[in-house]
C-alpha cells in the first residue's frame, strides 16, 4: 500500500517497551513477545461529554488510578456504549475500511504478529504479537495516524479521526487467547451487522473464509 513505508518510527534506541504504564484512566501493559488485544476507537464513538457525566458519577479524579474498580467500570461502559454503534460510524464506508485493513495487514511479521482483527462501523478491534523494538504504543500510533490522513482525505474533512488513547489487554493462556479471537471475529455478529463472523468483509474470519474457498 503506497506511503506505508514511509510512517516514520522513532529512533531505535529510543524505542523502548515501557511494562506497565498509564494514561488517565486506561492502563497499558507493554513487553516484548506478549499477546495483545487492543481496541481504538472513532473520535465520536463516545462523546467526551458522556464520558466527563461518567467521571462524575463514578467519582473518578484525575489522581484516580487506571486501576482502580472505578475506572474499571468506566472503562465497560465505554465498551457497551461503542458496540451500539453512535456516532458518525466513517469505517462502515468500504473504501476506509479496506484502508484500515491493509494498514494493519502491511507490518505483519515485521513489526507485530496479526493473530486477528476487525474493522467495526466506529472502533477497531485488534490481536497482536508484540515484537522486540517494536513498542505497543508506537505500532498503535503508527496505525491511527497513517489511516487518519486518508480517511480524513476520502472524507473531504480535517480534524481529530481517532480518540486520543487506545485499550490493551494481555493474553493471559490458551484459553483466553481463544476466547478473545471469538469474540474479535465474532463482534459484527453480536452487533447485527452479519449472520457469522466470516460474513463480515473487513476482518480475519472472512480472509479466511475467502482464502480456504481458493
Amino acid at each position: 500500500m503506497s506511503g506505508l513505508e514511509s510512517i516514520r518510527l522513532p529512533p531505535q534506541a529510543s524505542r523502548r517497551h515501557r511494562a506497565w504504564h498509564s494514561r488517565g484512566y486506561i492502563p497499558h501493559l507493554d513487553e516484548p513477545g506478549l499477546v495483545q488485544f487492543v481496541t481504538f476507537r472513532l473520535v465520536d464513538s463516545v462523546p467526551s461529554e458522556v464520558v466527563l457525566r461518567w467521571k462524575d458519577e463514578l467519582g473518578i479524579r484525575s489522581d484516580t488510578s487506571a486501576d482502580d474498580p472505578r475506572c474499571a467500570s468506566l472503562r465497560r461502559r465505554i465498551d457497551r456504549w461503542a458496540d451500539e454503534g453512535h456516532g458518525a460510524c466513517w469505517l462502515r464506508d468500504p473504501r476506509i475500511a479496506e484502508q484500515i485493513e491493509a494498514t494493519l495487514l502491511h507490518f505483519d511479521s515485521r513489526r507485530y504478529h496479526l493473530i486477528a482483527w476487525v474493522v467495526m462501523p466506529n472502533h477497531v478491534h485488534v490481536l497482536i504479537e508484540t515484537l522486540p523494538g517494536f513498542p505497543l504504543d508506537v505500532v498503535v500510533h503508527s496505525w491511527k495516524s497513517f489511516s487518519a490522513q486518508r480517511a480524513n482525505r476520502v472524507l473531504g474533512r480535517s480534524g481529530a479521526f481517532w480518540m486520543p488513547d487506545y485499550v490493551d489487554r494481555f493474553i493471559r493462556n490458551e484459553g483466553h487467547l481463544r476466547a478473545t479471537t471469538e469474540y474479535i471475529e465474532g463482534n459484527p455478529v453480536k452487533a447485527g451487522l452479519a449472520v457469522s463472523p466470516g460474513g463480515w468483509l473487513w476482518g480475519s474470519a472472512a480472509r479466511r473464509r475467502n482464502t480456504a474457498l481458493r
